[in-house]
């Protein structure tokens, strides 16, 4: 077992064994996943992990498993991180250090946080276990005061002075530890060189690394690693791994003691209200009254309607922007808090049109979870245009989406605000280029520009509540811009609930054909296929969920948009990736863009069913929203 498989079982049993003390709580019935897939359902229970939070525990899994083996090569000479050099003073106050700051950052409700600290620190603890003699002396439960901040002690340690093991005979090394270091149950932990530039040897020691030490070539020779089964110490490779699950569980155990069972769950992507947040960013200079006003009415709506249920948000996130302020970020995951917060915004100031709506923009990005939905309200143009490169950049790292309301018409732009001496609220123009501004951040994020009149926009806010529901996926997303006619197709298959097709764009027409080949065109609004809601240039299409291959022709010369979605508890997480060099090599995911001209590879997990496997991944590279499809990768070539 390496790091990542250490650290993916310890949090799938104690994420299971919290199911199951909640459900005992409830009174329901809950069994054990036999599977090792992160999902922990009960039986007949709606408080339990329900499947809108598989997609997020996978993601949770994988934020900390990445973090954790991404120390070899952010700390690979630090050996405090590893335990190396007899660093265990260092090496445990970084474990109980980061254990106070994980609690902490939970207790602020920054979970992402939590997790990258918590994935630094199971990796140290996890490499005391293969590292140290700990194991040789004969121990097969973790260390007791290794995560403990109020013990100074942590037992014998073997100094700079005292030898501690003999030369391995040829390959064999079971026996290299001297014998008296085993007798008085001293800890020691070798050192490490990857190349000998590194490595100052001060006394006859045990070297921990194996074949890409250098140091394991010098004498004494071989190590103690117990990194692997091929490690100098391989054949305590397997009780190390399983001292190290037990000691992750026990951090794990110590975390929810601290922050309780519902934080815990939080900071591990699961809530009983499923793991969608709320987030609104919104205009609020003196043109915006009635969009505040439609913002207050559909929150109301969500939370009133969807209160302990499934669908409620697990936490609620509000940026008001002006001019020339912005913020400050709000958070809660108390409705009736955030419900307040909405209520209390008015609309006041602004004199000249162009608003902070890329820095509200971004300080919602940095402070809401990835893959969130953010909604955002103006109708005036972005003053901080400088901020457009950042903000795609934190599109494209956290894949959160989003989604702009404009009401400000097209055209001339016009100042607003006040009319000087009679103190009636204009209301603002936006220019066609500064729409396009909004329209290209909603398509790099996989959202919608949708263009309303303030009249026309509580209605279009019915996507604000679909979004808002658990389990959404996205099944076909596609721009045209220019716009031109084509044809689209998406397949829906028995998992899909709740098929819904968002459209954007003026001057268009379409045709949908069903799976078993019954057409409905975009004129009529009702028939057997679904409806057609149209508000400003944002068309929504509720279809029913046949399974099946669904096609939709599309004929317009003005650019759109085609969005279609569904809720499924099948879903996929992707991130490109890149081999880590080090002593374990794997794969470490790229914080930015591959380079282009180059390769690149693309890590996709499935999640929320077993039977699920991945046949086919087709890419689509984005030119100036003309959609080009890439050649596909299939099994078959694997």
């Amino acid at each position: 077992m390496d790091h990542l498989e250490i650290t993916r079982e310890a949090i799938l049993q104690t994420t299971a064994q919290v199911c199951k003390q909640l459900a005992s709580v409830e009174g329901r019935d809950f069994t054990l996943p036999v599977t090792r897939t992160p999902d922990c359902r009960g039986s007949g229970s709606s408080l339990l992990l329900i499947s809108g939070s598989a997609k997020s525990f996978q993601s949770a899994i994988t934020d900390v498993t990445w973090r954790n083996a991404g120390v070899d090569y952010r700390h690979l000479f630090n050996e405090e991180y590893h335990f190396d050099g007899e660093r265990f003073v260092e090496g445990r106050k970084l474990i109980t250090d980061g254990l106070t700051s994980v609690k902490a950052s939970v207790k602020r409700g920054n979970f992402e946080a939590a997790r990258q600290t918590l994935g630094d620190i199971l990796h140290t603890l996890q490499d005391f276990y293969s590292h140290s003699n700990w194991i040789e002396l004969g121990n097969r439960f973790p260390h007791p005061d290794l995560i403990r901040s109020d013990v100074s002690n942590i037992g014998p340690v073997a100094d700079e002075n005292t030898p501690t093991c003999r030369s391995c005979v040829g390959k064999d090394c079971q026996n290299n530890i001297l014998e008296n270091i085993i007798r008085d149950k001293k800890l020691t932990s070798g050192y490490f060189g990857l190349v000998p530039f590194f490595f100052h040897q001060t006394k006859r020691e045990v070297q921990p690394w194996g074949l890409m030490d250098q140091t394991s070539r010098q004498e004494p020779t071989g190590g103690i690693n117990k990194d692997s089964l091929e490690s100098n110490h391989g054949n305590l490779h397997t009780a190390a791994a399983e001292v190290a699950v037990v000691a992750t569980r026990q951090l794990l155990e110590d975390i929810r003691g601290a922050a309780g069972d519902t934080d815990f769950l939080r900071m591990m992507g699961i809530s009983k209200n499923g793991s969608r947040v709320l987030c609104f960013v919104i205009d609020t200079t003196g043109s915006m009254s009635d969009d505040i006003a439609a913002v207050k009415k559909t929150t109301a709506f969500i939370i009133d309607s969807k209160r302990g249920t499934p669908n409620e948000p697990s936490a609620y996130i509000l940026v008001p922007f002006n001019d020339p302020d912005f913020g400050p970020l709000m958070r809660t995951t108390d409705p009736d808090i955030f419900k307040a917060q909405i209520n209390a915004l008015y609309a006041a100031g602004g004199g000249d049109l162009p608003e902070m709506s890329l820095s509200g923009l971004q300080l919602a990005l940095t402070g809401a979870p990835p893959s969130s939905e953010i909604f955002l309200f103006t109708d005036a143009p972005a003053k901080d245009l400088y901020l457009t490169g950042t903000v795609n950049a934190l599109i494209e790292r956290t894949k959160s989406v989003v989604t702009f309301f404009l009401t400000g018409s097209l055209g001339l732009r016009r100042r607003r605000g006040s009319d000087q001496g009679q103190g009636q609220v204009q209301h603002s123009r936006m220019a066609v280029s500064d729409a396009q501004l909004y329209r290209n951040l909603a398509q790099s994020s996989g959202g919608q520009a949708i263009q309303v009149t303030k009249t026309e926009l509580p209605k279009a806010t019915s996507i604000i509540v679909e979004s808002s529901s658990s389990s959404l996926v996205t099944i076909l997303q596609a721009v045209r811009s220019p716009g031109r006619a084509d044809n689209f197709s998406f397949t829906v298959d028995e998992s899909v609930r709740n098929l819904t097709a968002y459209v954007t764009g003026s001057s268009l027409s379409f045709t949908l054909t069903s799976p078993s080949g019954v057409s409905q065109s975009s004129a009529v609004v009702n028939g057997s296929l679904g409806t057609i809601q149209t508000v400003g240039n944002f068309l929504t299409l509720r279809l029913d969920s046949q399974v099946g291959l669904w096609k939709i022709s599309v004929k317009s010369t003005a650019p759109y948009s085609l969005k279609v979605v569904g809720q499924s508890a099948i879903d996929f997480l992707f991130d490109f990736v890149e081999v880590s060099q080090g002593p374990h090599p794997g794969f470490a995911v790229l914080e930015s863009r591959p380079q282009a001209g180059g390769n690149a590879t693309l890590l996709v997990s499935v999640t929320g069913s077993d039977s699920v496997r991945l046949r086919e991944v087709a890419l689509v590279e984005a030119l100036r929203g003309q959609g080009r499809s890439m050649e596909p990768w299939n099994q078959s070539e694997a």
